[in-house]
């Protein structure tokens, strides 16, 4: 047992190891079209004492792990297993990690994951038991073959989704924040693994996204944050957007049915891919299956997650391999409440039918439970010059992400708050406020970015959920004042308004570098130089009712 790997369990309270551990690497693989993928195999070793009484190895599970993280990092991940009787085989995805080829996201991992697979199944040591595991990048692996393994198979895709096209395109937007830091990471874990580790810890990638998110063009951006051109940047400025073919040979959703291996999903409610992630939940809900879920008060680097994903992989491939069945709790479904700070378990998510309250918009900046009998309006400019910068959130970031005090966004002329009354008793929503506005703009292209928030008797604003939408021309027809009505759906959560705390609406125009600023323009996201500032009109009364449309629900204390 390596320090490293004696630290990581200490950390995070795994179960205690039982093996030994030895290790064959840079085992080279070939894909399909002959390209050589590096893979690592971790063994159970058995131990001197039972050597000694002359007994033979006894066989063990494997389990895949396929990432483009390189293998040093996940090494610890794969010993952790490995010392829990899984044999665990770690590759680096093709382009990475001096595996042959380009890496060209997302495009490969169904033929090379095949290829993995063939190899496993031939490989002596393999007895026919099965797991694939993994986190982000890794599950979209999983994804990707998961209707090509054999029977008894079982998977452990975590905080991940088997369409990355509304991760990448939410509400229309460019998560710009996520390809230039996500760009930061596997080229630097790829080419200075100590630096990058560093500047993962300093802040230092968070700081490189913002300057180089400001790059106009956009398609020059990976100059400014790597030094150099990286083909996959290029490439998919040129063909992902409004490309439906493109993302067809991406998207392995259809691949989840009534046939899928059990899963275990992992998520947080500051998981840039919490929705989607839940999507595929459902997909397969939808089939009659159960799988496990758990969801926590996490952002998608949040060391927490990750230790929650490795403690509920060990704990599902042990029951379902391993034949451990006390490894697993009494409820398929695990989630956390923030406000009340309390995890409840279930059978299914969403545990029970919401009941809706809305809550209007009045001209004195407050939520109220009926709309103003005077129509009125508010107005603000966007300057893409001076975007409206992002706070907190489910973001891509080491630092900065989750739950952040918003004081000094809301203090911003381009950011327009309405506040409830202090809410009388706790008020528990579980599920997607929906945001229903009505606005006009002077631009054809312009955003509306709308955020709940959680403000203290003290008056700090702590950010919840929030959503974007990007408007193009006849994306929604107005009505003949220029209006129109927009409705947002914010990422699912689950959070209880303390007595004496008030909800808060935020309506602005972005949320830089989270969201690519729209520069108000037709041009291309990718080679656009030009800008225009936004007059943006937000209209509330009998005749225009924006609101927020709050999923609540009573909940069994647990």
């Amino acid at each position: 047992m390596s320090i490293a790997s004696q630290l990581m369990a200490m950390m995070y309270k795994l179960p205690a190891a039982e093996f030994g551990v030895q290790v064959e690497h840079d085992i080279s693989i070939k894909a399909k079209d002959g390209i050589e993928l590096l893979t690592d195999v971790y063994f159970p070793k058995i131990s001197a004492k039972e050597q000694d009484k002359g007994s033979e190895p006894t066989s063990a599970p494997t389990l895949l792990m396929r990432t483009p993280y390189g293998r040093f990092g996940f090494g610890m991940v794969a010993e952790a297993y490995a010392e829990r009787g899984f044999i665990t085989v770690l590759q680096a995805c093709r382009g990475t990690d001096n595996s042959g080829g380009e890496f060209d996201p997302l495009i490969n991992e169904r033929d090379d994951g095949l290829a993995t697979l063939d190899w496993i199944y031939r490989q002596k040591w393999f007895d026919g038991r099965l797991g694939l595991t993994g986190p982000s990048y890794l599950g979209y692996a999983q994804w990707a073959v998961c209707d090509a393994l054999p029977e008894g198979a079982v998977l452990s895709a975590k905080a991940t989704s088997s369409d990355f096209k509304n991760i990448v395109f939410p509400g229309g937007a460019f998560a710009l924040q996520l390809w230039l830091s996500w760009l930061q990471t596997i080229h630097g874990l790829d080419h200075e693994l100590f630096g990058m580790t560093l500047r993962m810890a300093t802040g230092d990638v968070e700081r490189r996204t913002e300057k180089s998110a400001l790059t106009l063009p956009l398609s020059n951006a990976d100059m400014d944050a790597v030094g150099e051109k990286i083909p996959f940047w290029q490439q998919w400025f040129g063909d992902a957007i409004d490309n439906p073919p493109f993302w067809e040979a991406r998207d392995h959703s259809s691949r989840l049915n009534k046939d899928t291996p059990p899963n275990c999903f992992v998520t947080g409610w500051y998981d840039l891919m919490v929705d989607c992630h839940l999507a595929d939940y459902q997909r397969l809900v939808a089939t009659g299956s159960t799988p496990h879920l758990t969801i926590g008060p996490w952002f998608h680097t949040d060391s927490d997650l990750q230790g929650e994903c490795l403690k509920q992989t060990i704990a599902f491939m042990g029951a379902h391999l391993l034949q451990k069945k006390n490894s697993l709790r009494s409820m398929p479904v695990k989630f956390y409440v923030s406000g009340t700070e309390e995890w409840h378990e279930c059978l299914t998510f969403p545990p029970a039918i919401a009941k809706e309250k809305t809550l209007f918009l009045t001209p004195d900046k407050q939520l109220l439970n009926a709309p103003s009998k005077q129509g009125n309006t508010e107005r603000y400019i966007y300057d893409p010059s001076n975007p409206t910068p992002n706070v907190g959130g489910a973001i891509f970031a080491f630092l900065g992400a989750g739950a952040q005090d918003n004081k000094q966004l809301e203090a911003r002329s381009d950011v327009l708050i309405y506040t409830s009354v202090p809410v009388g008793k706790n008020l528990t929503i579980v599920g997607n406020i929906r945001v229903k506005i009505f606005v006009k703009s002077s631009l054809q292209n312009t955003d509306f970015f709308t955020r709940i928030c959680d403000v203290d008797k003290n008056g700090v604003s702590i950010n919840i959920c929030d959503a974007i939408i990007r408007l193009t021309p006849g994306k929604i027809i107005a009505d003949e004042m220029g209006v129109m009505e927009i409705e947002l759906l914010l990422h699912t959560t689950a959070h209880t308004f303390l007595g004496g705390h008030c909800i808060r609406l935020q309506v602005s125009s972005g949320a830089h570098p989270r969201f690519a600023r729209n520069l108000g323009t037709s041009e291309p996201i990718g080679s656009a130089t030009k800008m225009q500032s936004a007059q943006q009109e937000l209209f509330f009364g009998s005749n225009y009712p924006s609101a927020i449309i709050l999923p609540v629900m009573g909940l069994i204390r647990a």
